[in-house]
This record gives structure tokens, C-alpha cells and sequence, in this order.
């Protein structure tokens, strides 16, 4: 949360910390690290790591086990085909206008000079 932020950075946020407290944390970044995912160039990320461990403005040390818990309840919500859908379907619903339809409405007043062209739907 914003207060969360806020009391963390007043404290003197030290995202190394979070690194050497969180096992998982620590294998993630030691595996980016030791060039796991780079071919074997364990320099090749050692300048975002560097900046990660030592300064991170954007918390994301801090907010790796939120994160991780997160990506759990999705999984065990898309387990749940059920709720699944019905979670998708109250998400589209509640999305109100989509920007992708004020884009193209957008393009066709401004660059194309369309109008709308209404079109009944059936039941």
C-alpha cells in the first residue's frame, strides 16, 4: 500500500535486505546472476542487478513475496474454471468503455474521416 511505501522508505528502505532475508528472492537473483538465463554471461544483467540490490526506487525487492503470493491465488483461481469465468466475464463487465474502442473511434473521426455505422444485433 502507499503507506506501506511510505513508512518502508522512511525507514531507509535497503532492498539487499530483502535479498538476503527471502531464500526464493535470493535464488532468483543469484540465478540471473550466475547467468542461468543468459547463456552462461553472468555479467550480461550484473549492472541491473547491481542497481536492484543496491538501489531499487521502485521497491520491487520488497514487493517480490506479495508478488508470489499473488501469482498463487491466480493459479488457484484458474484451477477453478468456474470462478475463473465468472471472474473474467465481472472483470469485461466492469471494465466500462475499453480504450481499444475509443482508438478506433478516434482513427475514424480523426485520420480516416468515418462516421459510426450503427448495426443492429440480434437476440
Amino acid at each position: 500500500t502507499a503507506a506501506e511505501v511510505q513508512s518502508v522508505k522512511a525507514g531507509g528502505y535497503r532492498p539487499r535486505e530483502f535479498y538476503e532475508r527471502d531464500t526464493e528472492l535470493r535464488g532468483v537473483i543469484d540465478m540471473i546472476g550466475d547467468g542461468t538465463f543468459s547463456r552462461g554471461d553472468a555479467g550480461l544483467f550484473r549492472p541491473m542487478l547491481d542497481h536492484l540490490l543496491d538501489h531499487d526506487e521502485f521497491m520491487l525487492l520488497a514487493d517480490y513475496r506479495a508478488y508470489v503470493e499473488a501469482q498463487a491465488a491466480v493459479e488457484r483461481a484458474f484451477r477453478d474454471r468456474q470462478r475463473w469465468t465468472r471472474m473474467s466475464i465481472l472483470n469485461t463487465a466492469r471494465s466500462g468503455r475499453f480504450s481499444s474502442d475509443r482508438a478506433i473511434q478516434q482513427y475514424c473521426e480523426a485520420i480516416w474521416g468515418t462516421r459510426r455505422v450503427p448495426i443492429g444485433l440480434r437476440a
